[in-house]
């Protein structure tokens, strides 16, 4: 991160300077403090023997520190250059909001901009405790994501950063023209795009969803780490207050830490995005791999219009231990003009067009996600779902050979921290498993001298579908594309 302003920005304020934060601003902590974790940050430590009768408060947040999407366009009220900012590149998405206020109040703490000025606010100073590395992936360097090869963060990752370099872009080139922005922040390119990677890290690694306020980040409850087996749970209580509470029947001891999970059923590659380690004791088997569309359809691009959607294999371990998958758009993608799936451009009312999906001469445009169902009953249903099982079978082998690729035989372009090999390699040998069973039951339900959709194929004879086509916005995988607020599944 040398050369961007996040670097500086913990100038002032620390670790040290946050019991009197909590008390300006009215965060309680009952016999619990925030210390420095080994290899781990921060985390919540208990100061005294803590009993284990009843749900016991142990760490209370005030609504008002609560970084919601509200508190963001409160803010905005009365602040005007952030308003500016706001109304020229936000509202894209809730997450996106808040990385522009929190980009707002590291431009306001940091010592690199010395004569700006802007409104305070108890995140402006709160953002000088957060960590200015973050472990997840988009932050490692070219070297380390290499290793990422085979696995299903490979494409994530990239398409990650592609995503964020584009949404980065777009935020300079929309308020280029506000000058407290271009004047402070653009001219001399204080604020680069390795900023807004780790505001997104920070983002992603520390944000949570409440009842009421939904996605939100909540002062010094994210700094409570992980635990599959966690000793307290958050709950949002009356008015917006945010509370940890010790869960029922557990005592804990002075000087153990407090944790609380970080989400049930999440797999090792979602823990790894999103938090940049992965838990030793993770059970939950589940993979989302791209399912890569056919080259030689002439109906993919209207496949994928109509579909709406990034297309994914979805994998994970079922209740009896045999893994299942999922991919809607692999039902789609072997269907074609001879087997009764067409595209008509409809005209509307209001004049605009609309590409529709018919199935058997009927409008299936609503049935995109689950054409599954569509085909059931169809004389030739068994040889549709035959081939999209080959279909599925032959990209999750594929995956599967370039995962089994020895670490040994690949080039890395750079020197790689340990603790980034090793948690590679955990992701590597579930990843490895999870795929092994998956593909061992799929070969039972196909043959390997089957091809998919191998019938001949017809391009297009309806010339109003051909000029729609070619005049279709970017579809999700397009370049240009928003940032999903679904990272990478």
């Amino acid at each position: 991160m040398a050369g961007s302003f996040c670097a500086g920005f913990k100038v002032g304020f620390s670790l040290q300077d946050l019991p009197a934060w909590c008390a300006l601003n009215n965060v309680s902590f009952h016999n619990v403090k925030i210390q420095e974790i080994e290899d781990c940050g921060h985390g919540l430590v208990a100061e005294a023997d803590l009993p284990h009768s009843g749900a016991n408060s142990v760490l209370e947040i005030p609504q008002d520190l609560v970084l919601s999407a509200q508190a963001v366009e409160d803010y905005a009220k009365i602040d005007k250059n952030f308003r500016d900012l706001l109304e020229k590149a936000g509202h894209q998405s809730h997450r996106a909001n808040i990385l522009l206020y929190l980009l707002m109040q590291m431009i306001l703490s940091s010592p690199d901009f010395p004569d700006v000025q802007g409104v305070i606010s108890p995140w402006t100073q709160y953002v000088g405790v957060l960590p200015s590395q973050i472990p997840v992936p988009t932050t490692w360097s070219e070297a380390e994501r290499a290793h990422l090869q085979g696995t299903s963060l490979e494409s994530a990752v990239s398409a990650k950063l592609s995503a964020l370099t584009r949404e980065f872009d777009a935020i300079k080139a929309k308020t280029d023209d506000l000058r407290w922005w271009y004047d402070n922040v653009w001219l001399d390119e204080l604020v680069t795009i390795h900023d807004w990677v780790l505001l997104d890290a920070i983002y992603r690694s520390r944000s949570l969803e409440l009842p009421s306020s939904g996605e939100a980040m909540v002062p010094c409850l994210d700094m409570v780490n992980h635990s599959a087996e966690a000793t307290a749970r958050f709950e949002e209580v009356a008015q917006g207050q945010v509370t940890l509470v010790l869960k029922d029947g557990l005592g804990i001891s002075k000087g153990q830490e407090i944790t609380i999970d970080y989400g049930q059923g999440k797999s090792a590659a979602e823990m790894l995005f999103s938090y940049g380690f992965i838990d030793p004791n993770c059970q939950a088997g589940k993979l989302v791999l791209p399912l890569e569309p056919m080259e030689d359809d002439p109906l993919t691009k209207a496949k994928m219009h109509v579909f709406g959607a990034t297309p994914t294999i979805q994998i994970e371990d079922g209740e009896d231990g045999v893994p299942i998958w999922s991919a809607p758009f692999a039902y789609l993608m072997c269907l074609n003009e001879e087997d009764g799936l067409n595209f008509a451009v409809l005209q509307e009312t209001d004049g605009s067009q609309q590409l529709k999906l018919f199935w058997q001469d009927d409008d299936a445009t609503g049935h995109s996600h689950d054409v599954k169902s569509l085909i059931e009953g169809h004389e030739l249903c068994k040889v549709f779902e035959l081939r999209v099982v080959t279909v599925v079978l032959e990209q999750l082998q594929q995956q599967l050979e370039g995962l089994k690729l020895s670490v040994n035989s690949r080039k890395y372009p750079g020197p790689t921290r340990e603790d980034v090999v090793r948690t590679v390699m955990h992701l590597r040998a579930v990843e490895q498993d999870l795929l092994e069973r998956m593909v061992g039951s799929l070969e039972g339900q196909s043959t390997t001298n089957h091809r998919p959709c191998a019938t001949e194929r017809r391009t297009f004879s309806d010339d109003s579908v051909l000029a729609y086509l070619g005049s279709m916005e970017p579809t999700p995988n397009d370049e240009g594309g928003q940032v999903a607020d679904e990272d990478f599944s």
